[in-house]
């Protein structure tokens, strides 16, 4: 039944590999289209397929948190992301972070070598007619603009669009390791992370200096409206002289071993590669001009001569208002043949991107073989994604990461790590119950 049927998958990135991967895994055929190297977006670079473009940072890996356990039930799905996420993860304490290159590179050359799976590069400007074979599209939030346009008419709604920014990578060589100390946060010996510490004089010098920085201007037409859980060092200073050392520069937990004290404040940088030769600079996403980006962040202590492998950048990210538009099943309402999948049905984050790739992929390989398209249990983490993106108010939408305020709701007052256990366990009984009964 399935022979004479091809998937078209739009957008080469973590959720079309993933989608792809589970219509592969299942015996379907598969045409995954990427516009890359033809054209790239603002934001990428590389020619392979899965690029991470902004941290290297999958987030926790604590089963009892819900991107932790987001994650658990991904690799119970045979998700391609995350068993290749932990095949290249480099040290980052509790979180799964990657060699994004050896990532990326890994996941390309596993696609390209399945006989069922056939990459194409080139960039699609319209959406494919109806037909009996489903497409997946999953080109992400920097969809281009003629297909993000094609979206708009297909889809009869005003898009939505929020920017993102990127931070900055800098070369291990090039920072002074007599101030610079090793620490994960709580951790008594050295940990995963680089740490740079300020005293409370060069905090507020480092603040005011970013106060008064130039930043790359929107254009006219651009309306600023930052996702929360993204937002650029620059807006978070903006709210308050304290904001950042409550946030990205938290210093508890982190005492510098030379003076047995936690610092004033502290910039942390996290691995980019195995080898450490880069760090990312954990939290700096910015708009700063990149003249402004060398002056500012060479101010950090430890970073005075910082040399950058990448500097920091803000770009738009576009997503669909989804609970008016998708079932949840990930297809379009009034296009079944159509699902979306990824950043761009208007989930937040690299997991979470991935997750809706795979549900899109199992729906798409099950519609191929004549099957109903399935929904995760909502007490799931993938679950409760779904409900998010096809159950809120349309109204009040907006993309999110996953978050145990997305699940049903929890009578028992309990602890927060005893529910968080609870509610994994819960999660995973029902996970398990699903698959059993022949969903996926």
């Amino acid at each position: 039944m399935t022979e004479n049927k091809t998937v078209t998958i739009i957008g080469g990135g973590l959720a079309g590999c993933e989608a792809a991967w589970q219509l592969a895994t299942r015996g379907c055929r598969v045409l995954l289209i990427d516009m890359k190297p033809h054209r790239f977006s603002p934001a990428h670079h590389s020619q392979d397929l899965a690029e991470l473009v902004c941290s290297n940072s999958l987030r926790s890996n604590d089963p009892t948190s819900a991107v932790g356990l987001l994650k658990e039930e991904m690799r119970r799905c045979n998700s391609l992301i995350i068993a290749q996420a932990h095949a290249t993860a480099v040290p980052a304490g509790k979180a799964l972070a990657v060699d994004r290159d050896k990532f990326a590179a890994r996941i390309s050359s596993l696609l390209a070598e399945h006989p069922l799976i056939n990459i194409v590069r080139e960039e699609v400007f319209t959406i494919p007619p109806p037909s009996e074979d489903p497409t997946i599209i999953a080109t992400g939030p920097l969809t281009s603009e003629p297909l993000a346009q094609a979206l708009a008419a297909l889809t009869g709604k005003e898009r939505l669009a929020f920017y993102d920014a990127i931070a900055p990578i800098v070369y291990a060589d090039s920072l002074n390791m007599d101030i610079v100390y090793c620490k994960s946060r709580y951790d008594d010996g050295p940990g995963d992370y680089l740490n740079c510490p300020m005293d409370r004089q060069s905090y507020q010098h480092f603040i005011s200096e970013l106060a008064d920085a130039e930043y790359m201007p929107l254009k006219d037409f651009e309306d600023v409206k930052y996702f929360e859980g993204c937002l650029p060092v620059e807006v978070i200073r903006s709210r308050g002289d304290e904001t950042l050392r409550f946030g990205p520069m938290k210093p508890v937990g982190l005492a510098d071993p030379r003076t047995g004290r936690d610092p004033y404040a502290v910039v942390q940088l996290r691995k980019e590669n195995r080898e450490g030769t880069t760090y990312n600079m954990v939290g700096f996403q910015t708009k700063l001009t990149y003249p402004e980006q060398k002056r500012i962040f060479r101010l950090i202590p430890g970073m005075e001569k910082a040399e950058f492998a990448r500097l920091g950048s803000i770009h738009r990210n576009t997503f669909v208002l989804s609970p008016a538009l998708l079932q949840p099943t990930l297809q379009f309402i009034d296009r079944p043949d159509l699902l979306l999948a990824g950043q761009l049905s208007g989930v937040e984050g690299y997991v979470e991107s991935a997750a809706m790739g795979l549900i899109a992929g199992i729906n798409a390989a099950r519609m191929v073989a004549g099957q109903a398209p399935v929904v995760p249990p909502p007490e799931t983490a993938l679950g409760s994604l779904i409900n998010h993106l096809t159950k809120s108010d349309p109204k009040k939408f907006q993309p999110s990461n996953i978050n145990f305020g997305l699940f049903p709701s929890w009578q028992e007052k309990v602890k927060k790590k005893i529910r968080g256990q609870e509610r994994s366990q819960l999660a995973l009984e029902k996970l398990a119950q699903w698959r059993e009964d022949g969903h996926i």
